[in-house]
């Protein structure tokens, strides 16, 4: 008897299940390892939300956000898929005046509320939620949401990317990590109406004889102008 599974044929797209995503997530602790998948408790990866956090930072700086002198802070930040708001606390709330999250798990977002500078928190899918009609963001980390940014606001998009030539789907949390030709995301930011300022790989993850972490991409964008 054949043990093949009739959805290895299927592209990694199409395996996708949000309720298999959801209910991953659902069991996993409300911290930060939790969120990293358990790699900073892996002997020589301990700084890997540190280093994630300065890469980032340093990416909005070259794109003139910041608190640094010639640098400006924004007054309205979104962080879409927070978990239990790492990028939030460790960054967007250094350069916004105020944050909001979108985060479907309830559990993860509980510390969050009521904290300075945070202001509103959305426990719904981001395929979900629907920004309110007079607010509109200047920086919106990773979730393309064109409609709700300012006319000089920035989009940002981080994401593990594969070097093995294609997409890679994973049954745990029921997602995908793309090709480092990342032609899949370039589709989605046309798509979008969305035009690309500025993209690099972070650099600086440890690695050991053991293990690797995927690379991280960074990408910057905006509403592409015209029809």
């Amino acid at each position: 008897m054949s043990n093949h599974n009739p959805e290895d044929n299927l592209h990694p797209d199409d395996r996708i299940n949000r309720d298999d995503g959801r209910k991953y997530w659902e069991t996993v602790e409300a911290d930060v390892n939790g969120m990293l998948g358990g790699i900073p408790l892996v002997e020589g990866f301990s700084n890997i939300s540190r280093i994630d956090l300065q890469g980032s930072r340093s990416f909005l700086a070259k794109l003139g956000i910041g608190k640094q002198q010639g640098r400006r802070i924004v007054g309205s930040a979104l962080e879409g898929g927070a978990g239990v708001g790492r990028i939030t606390e460790g960054l967007l709330l250094e350069v916004a005046e105020q944050v909001d999250v979108v985060e479907p798990i309830a559990k993860f977002t509980a510390s969050l509320r009521g904290k300075a500078g945070v202001r509103n928190v959305h426990n719904v899918g981001l395929e979900e939620w629907q920004p309110a009609d007079d607010i509109r963001y200047d920086l919106v980390w990773t979730q393309w949401c064109k409609a709700t940014l300012n006319p000089d606001g920035v989009i940002v998009l981080k994401e593990n990317i594969s070097t093995s030539g294609k997409d890679l789907f994973d049954d745990e949390d029921s997602s995908v990590t793309r090709q480092v030709e990342d032609t899949k995301f370039q589709s989605l930011f046309q798509e979008a109406g969305l035009r690309l300022v500025k993209a690099e790989i972070q650099k600086g993850f440890p690695k050991t004889a053991e293990m690797t972490l995927y690379p991280i991409k960074m990408y910057a964008l905006k509403p592409r102008a015209g029809p």
